[in-house]
């Protein structure tokens, strides 16, 4: 099947106001970040006891859109479906980019930023995830770069082999990325499914935003895509949900069921504004109504109700990584399992945390930058295709056969 990468010309008014947008977002996070470093990260409302915020929420998020973008180029360049070859590179292109995304969320929380770049790779520690993480992540940039140079190149089978390296190293670096939360000592935080439902919901995530990458791209740049493949896509974004479900239904009725674990699980379920994210926003809006609209056989078919599952798949994947990161720390930490304590320089109980607008700011500063790569790349990269049809595989001609009176088969 012969494709056509093209560029666009990123001459229009709307290109430019998209890039100037991302650049004045990039501009303004930066300078916020300036602003918390200069006087300390109390400045956003964290404390000992909730040292993580929302960048630390948006890294893993990143982190993991980046896993599951790649489960799309992998359609291609590892299990070898043609038809699904336009939208490799871009995803590959993204994965890279949301990787990144993670790791400026990440350096953006830090009170020492110098640090980041050398503690990790200095002071290398096996029994660390802390330790393990960065060489799967800066593994991983460079991996989607060769990944990349192989698309562009055309060349076939140095692609099935980057590409089946990069389908693992993904599965690596969530799996890694899960395990500081499961293998952690905090009670709402141990739990070795961690990692897996990790996963589970990064391909679900990943499929969603490509779902809706490919369509907006595609409708904005008038070139055609055919249904099928977006049909199919949506299919396999269902199947995604079902497993995330399943994760998340066995995880906390182990909650519920171990005597221990039984109050930290009734803080996770009923404790206050991450159980209603948890109910409505993962459970409800982020998986029941998707699937429903995607198992349906009469909006399971339509391009504008795959969109829409999509988007809110993406959304409710967001608050999932929410309700992991932050009622861990919120909750009260058991210092010595079966004893009270009595005085401690450490607040006891339920801590208190709301999303400031400096985390905001430095949120949108990191998506500003990305959103701006992003818009550099559709100009100066041949990423888009001029079209996605689905791959008909060549029939071998029949010779028309028809039967004499005597049963002898001749041609006609």
């Amino acid at each position: 099947m012969d494709i056509k990468f093209e560029s666009i010309e990123g001459n229009s008014i709307p290109y430019m106001v998209m890039m100037s947008a991302f650049a004045l977002m990039a501009v303004v996070g930066l300078i916020t970040t300036f602003f918390i470093i200069e006087k300390g990260l109390w400045v956003t409302g964290m404390t000992n006891r909730v040292p993580w915020g929302l960048q630390i929420v948006m890294a893993v998020y990143y982190i993991g859109l980046s896993a599951g973008s790649l489960v799309i180029s992998g359609l291609y360049g590892v299990f070898g479906k043609q038809e699904y070859k336009p939208f490799a590179r871009i995803a590959v292109y993204l994965a890279m980019l949301f990787l990144i995304a993670g790791l400026l969320s990440i350096l953006t929380d830090q009170g020492r930023m110098d640090r980041v770049f050398v503690e990790p790779f200095v002071y290398f520690n096996l029994r660390s995830m802390f330790s393990i993480n960065p060489i799967l992540y800066i593994g991983h940039i460079l991996i989607c770069v060769i990944y990349l140079w192989a698309l562009f190149t055309e060349k076939r089978k140095l692609t099935t082999i980057v590409a089946t390296t990069a389908f693992g190293w993904a599965f690596c670096v969530h799996s890694g990325t899960g395990a500081i939360f499961g293998f952690g000592a905090r009670v709402l935080y141990e739990s070795p499914l961690l990692p897996a439902s990790f996963v589970a919901a990064a391909m679900a995530s990943g499929t969603a935003l490509m779902i809706l990458m490919i369509v907006g791209l595609f409708k904005v740049t008038n070139r055609h895509v055919d249904d099928g493949l977006i049909i199919w896509l949506g299919r396999f974004l269902a199947v995604c949900l079902l497993v995330v479900v399943y994760f998340l239904m066995v995880e906390n009725l182990y909650r519920a069921y171990v005597v221990e674990l039984r109050s930290a699980a009734m803080y996770y379920l009923f404790g206050g504004i991450h159980s209603i994210l948890f109910w409505f926003g993962l459970l409800l809006v982020g998986c029941f109504i998707p699937m429903f609209l995607l198992f349906r056989r009469k909006t399971g078919k339509q391009i504008r109700w795959i969109v829409l599952a999509s988007a809110l798949v993406v959304f409710g994947v967001l608050c999932e990584r929410y309700v992991i990161v932050i009622p861990g720390l919120t909750h009260a930490p058991e210092i010595i399992a079966g004893m009270e304590i009595v005085q401690s320089p450490i607040d006891e109980g339920v801590a208190n945390y709301s999303i400031s607008i400096l985390e905001i700011l430095q949120a949108l500063g990191v998506l500003g930058v990305i959103g701006f790569l992003f818009g550099f790349g559709l100009k100066y990269l041949k990423l888009l295709p001029d079209e996605a049809r689905i791959y008909e595989r060549a029939v071998p001609a029949v010779a028309n056969i028809r039967k004499d009176e005597s049963g002898v088969a001749v041609g006609k």
